[in-house]
């Protein structure tokens, strides 16, 4: 499996593609400045974040801080309602902490990238074992198509196109910092 980062040249557009070498650059930061836009313009008091492992969670956690929340985020796995667990199984990453009442809650759901709908439908799986929200909306980085499911995102920074090849995932540095990867299968 080979992995390519994508990050962009400085002063590169959110994304963009360079054309005669058919790379595509995306700029997670910028694209995290426009979901946090989105996010500032649609949330609503008392609404409670919840992040899908690990990206998503690393979404919520930029997202509790720029937008000057005190309510803890939730953290929530997909692994246990994944309709391929036999083959991916449970690691110690994956465990769901809501740390709030789910049930008549208005809650965000964010995640790093949307692809087919499973990660998602399988998260709203683990989520209704908790209780029953009053509403769910789904906020991602990345829209990447390819669904299977039918299921999209309420709040989306972009969207784009990959082959079926490549995967797409958020990175975050030491400092914080996001980019993205693409690896090929």
């Amino acid at each position: 499996m080979s992995q390519t980062p994508l990050n962009p040249p400085p002063g590169s557009a959110q994304a963009l593609d360079t054309g005669s070498s058919g790379a595509l650059w995306l700029d997670a930061e910028a694209l995290y400045g426009d979901l946090l836009q989105s996010v500032r313009v649609s949330f609503k008091t008392g609404m409670c974040l919840l992040g899908v492992t690990s990206g998503g969670v690393w979404l919520a956690q930029r997202l509790q801080q720029d937008l000057g929340l005190i309510a803890p985020i939730g953290v929530i796995s997909s692994a246990m309602h994944r309709d391929d667990y036999a083959s991916r199984g449970l690691t110690a990453a994956a465990q769901t902490k809501i740390p709030f009442d789910v049930n008549q809650a208005h809650i965000l759901l964010l995640d790093d990238v949307l692809y087919t709908g499973r990660t998602i439908r399988a998260v709203i799986n683990e989520l209704f074992d908790f209780g029953r929200p009053a509403s769910v909306r789904l906020a991602v980085l990345v829209d990447r198509g390819g669904r299977e499911l039918p299921i999209q995102a309420d709040l989306c920074a972009a969207r784009i196109s990959l082959p079926p090849a490549q995967s797409l995932s958020l990175v975050r540095s030491d400092s914080g910092q996001f980019s993205f990867n693409v690896r090929t299968r």
